[in-house]
């Protein structure tokens, strides 16, 4: 089964609830994230030099 949940809040691409897993990430603010856009930012965050 495949539900629509929302849309990235990075890159406005479609996040689904896949067989009943989230198929994304949801911040602390409750904003969700595609995995890609997810890994990008955790990377600004704490860059490796």
């Amino acid at each position: 089964m495949r539900e629509l949940v929302g849309k990235c809040t990075a890159c406005r691409k479609e996040i689904y609830c896949l067989d009943g897993f989230f198929n994304g990430v949801q911040s602390d603010e409750g904003k969700i994230y595609c995995f890609e856009c997810c890994d990008e930012l955790k990377n600004e965050e704490n860059p490796q030099d």
